[in-house]
């Protein structure tokens, strides 16, 4: 039975093929399969009808000239399955039937899996007679085992389950618990099994990133706990079991992404009628074409619950193509680059490590989860296959595919169940050091459950995760990286200090951890699900806790809270009024909504709202404490991220020392367009300057205690609740919004 999750991924130009490798009776490999010119032969040397006696019940066989099969072989080398165009066109070059063309490339498609699994089964075979000898060895070695202790031989074959030996042992073990027990009753004054059940230490004390600004540390709060679950490691663990991927596998896996990979190319070079190009400029795919075009039904046809989402977009990336690629095929580089959607990635198995200092031929099993900036939207989490193949001179594909892991299901917690069909993008490179990258989506999602009315129309509309949002956070995060390798100062110093480029890429580094963590605290790992704290009229408010132990985080229980809220103003707007510093005070409780003033300024990329910040706050207590703030803007969305910084950190970044160790504990608010299309307008622009409105999450990262493990106080809820519903309340009020979705 053919399994329907691979359907899609067959070739349209492929002519299914009778297995004609498999070996005879007596395990000989048949000869090569011959083309016979069935009547329709270009240069057959002769009619069939001349001879009808000497010919008649036999097939004519047709042996094609030296250079013939020169040119076949060339072109075959290029492209095995050539199109009816190409076929056509080595008829007329070689004087041959195009029949003829097309059954010597199957013939040799054929005679080539005959020969790789020829060669498989002799490497199998020998791998298997090597076992073979080793096994008898070893049962040789194990009946003259001699005991090192009493020199006499084992009781049984397999030492290791042996019953006396296992009574022994743990007669052993009992008697070093009684010795390990006396000796600490002598230190605490009674045994051990009367003592009582160590209970956790409960701290309801928040402390904002460790500062404490405005007096809203050290709240006090009762012993009674909230059920709120404690997540295990840090924020960005990710346990993965020990998988077993045999020869077979591997072999189905190439398959998959080879076939993927033809698939994105065709995608990649088609127009319409399989793209369309709506009202907006967006390139949407076209379902029945698409259907026609690779013979593959989607899953939708059958299931209603099923939503296709499929999108393609170009544009110039300031960086070049064999950066992009290595970039691509480093799973911890790859979140680097897109923080705002790739919440977590990990390379689980290098299938193929392709050809010799390149990267092309190369795939990879991994695990992925992708995001939106919203407690309210469920992660997409997937194994997927990464291949990249160098199609020509300056030229990269690299395709996702997603995969089924065998007894791998069950770990997703996710409500939303996402197959990607084959997606990934073109890397061109362009003279100036520059690419030209075009980026197709391919999304097969099941809700399970209701998508969050906030966010409908996002998804819905297919921006969500879509192309564009893919393209142009790359272009944002390759802007960034070439202001990085850039020499020079920033706009304002701190202090009357100018800091060097080493100091400028110091800070630069610095708030990019501020971003990535900020970016990563927003969804739990491994699609563990928010508590909902409050669900009032307007907003609901949620949070998790999590154990944080990595570098560069203060190590402890930290509450991530978030809320989000819909404003009838554009999301230009909105990001304008947060990263203004004459408006903080109106919002900020950080700065005790005092005054507050840029010492510092550094420009990380085109747009005048990609910055990075260090602001003083006046009139607080704290006059040793700055606010590093990063701003960042594309056409998909923005974010403004803060955490308060001690003033030697500061310097110290300055100068160019190692920011991987200062503590950060960011808080800040995402940004983008609701999906809806514009009122009496003639398209659905959706836009970050043409949205209808705004989708805004606030997000605070507390530190509810320095102790390994702590529970959450009702009193602690409700200083989270007030301290999010207090911003929420003075963010519409200074914007002049009293509108709720």
């Amino acid at each position: 039975m053919v399994d329907q999750r691979f359907s899609y991924l067959t070739c349209s130009n492929s002519t299914p093929q009778i297995p004609s490798h498999f070996p005879d009776a007596a395990g000989k490999p048949p000869p090569p399969p011959m083309e016979f010119s069935g009547g329709g032969g270009g240069s057959s040397g002769g009619d069939d009808h001349d001879h009808p006696d000497s010919h008649r019940g036999k097939k004519r066989y047709h042996r094609h000239t030296a250079h013939q099969i020169q040119r076949l072989e060339s072109m075959f080398k290029e492209c095995p399955h050539p199109d009816e165009k190409t076929r056509n066109q080595l008829s007329r070059e070689l004087n041959l039937h195009p029949r003829q063309i097309k059954f010597w490339f199957q013939n040799r498609r054929t005679q080539m899996k005959a020969q790789h699994e020829r060669a498989d089964n002799s490497a199998l075979r020998a791998e298997n007679d090597k076992i073979r000898c080793e096994n008898i060895a070893i049962r040789e070695a194990l009946k003259n085992v001699i005991c090192p202790s009493c020199g006499s031989s084992p009781a049984s074959e397999d030492p290791y389950f042996d019953e006396q030996k296992l009574r022994i042992e743990n007669a052993h073990l009992k008697e070093e618990l009684d010795r390990v027990s006396s000796v600490a009753a002598k230190y605490i004054g009674r045994p051990i099994s009367q003592l009582p059940p160590v209970q956790p230490i409960h701290i309801s004390s928040l402390d904002l990133s460790m500062a404490s600004f405005g007096g809203h540390g050290n709240i006090a709060g009762p012993s009674l706990d909230l059920d709120l679950d404690l997540l295990r490691g840090s924020s960005s663990s990710l346990p993965f079991p020990q998988l077993t991927i045999s020869d077979m596998d591997k072999s189905l896996m190439a398959d998959i992404a080879a076939n993927a990979m033809d698939e994105l190319i065709r995608l990649l070079q088609s127009n319409e009628p399989l793209w369309i190009k709506g009202g907006d400029g967006r390139e949407t795919l076209n379902l029945e074409s698409y259907e026609k075009v690779f013979q593959s039904p989607y899953s939708h046809m059958k299931n209603p619950n099923i939503r296709i989402e499929a999108s393609r977009d170009s544009g110039v990336v300031i960086m070049n193509s064999l950066a992009l690629v290595d970039m691509f095929m480093d799973a911890k580089k790859w979140v680097e680059l897109f923080p705002t959607i790739v919440s977590r990635a990990k390379t689980i198995e290098v299938i193929s490590s392709g050809m010799l200092g390149s990267q092309s031929g190369t795939l990879q099993l991994m695990y992925e989860e992708v995001q939106v900036l919203s407690a309210l939207v469920p992660t997409r989490q997937l194994y997927l296959l990464r291949f990249c193949q160098q199609i020509e001179q300056g030229s990269w594909a690299v395709v996702d595919v997603s995969y089924d892991v065998p007894h791998q299901d069950g770990q997703f917690s996710s409500p939303c169940k996402a197959q990607r069909l084959p997606s990934g993008c073109l890397i061109q490179e362009m003279p100036n050091g520059y690419s030209e990258v075009t980026w197709v989506e391919h999304w097969e999602v099941e809700e399970k459950a209701p998508i969050h009315r906030l966010y409908r129309d996002l998804i819905h509309s297919g921006l969500a995760f879509g192309a564009e949002r893919w393209l142009s956070t790359l272009q944002r995060a390759c802007e960034r990286f070439a202001c990085l390798m850039v020499s020079g100062n920033s706009a304002r110093d701190l202090g009357g200090v100018i800091p060097s480029p080493e100091g400028k890429r110091s800070m630069m580094k610095l708030a990019q951890r501020m971003v990535n963590n900020f970016c990563a605290s927003i969804n739990p790992a491994n699609g563990q699900q928010w508590t909902t704290l409050s669900g009032l009229n307007e907003f609901e408010v949620r949070a998790t806790l999590h154990k944080s132990s990595d570098p560069g985080q203060p190590s402890g229980v930290v509450l991530s809270a978030a809320a989000t809220i819909w404003l009838p103003l554009p999301p230009t707007s909105v990001f304008n009024f947060f990263r203004d510093e004459r408006t903080r005070p109106q919002w900020d409780v950080l700065s005790n909504q005092n005054p507050v003033q840029e010492v510092a300024h550094i420009v990380n990329g085109s747009h005048p709202g990609n910055c990075i910040s260090v602001l003083r706050a006046f009139n607080t207590s704290q006059n040793n404490m700055l606010i590093l703030q990063e701003s960042c803007v594309d056409s998909s969305g923005s974010l403004v991220v803060y955490c308060p910084v001690d003033l030697p950190a500061i310097n110290m970044a300055m100068s160019g020392e190692d920011p991987s160790y200062f503590p950060l504990l960011p808080s800040g608010f995402t940004i983008s367009p609701d999906g809806r299309a514009q009122d009496g307008g003639g398209g659905a622009s959706t836009s970050i300057g043409g949205s209808s409105g705004s989708l805004i999450t606030v997000v605070f990262q507390i530190l509810v205690s320095n102790l390994p493990s702590a529970r959450l106080s009702p009193e602690s809820v409700t200083t989270v609740n007030n301290l999010i519903g207090n911003t929420i309340h003075q963010i519409k009020a200074a914007l002049n919004c009293s509108t709720t979705c």
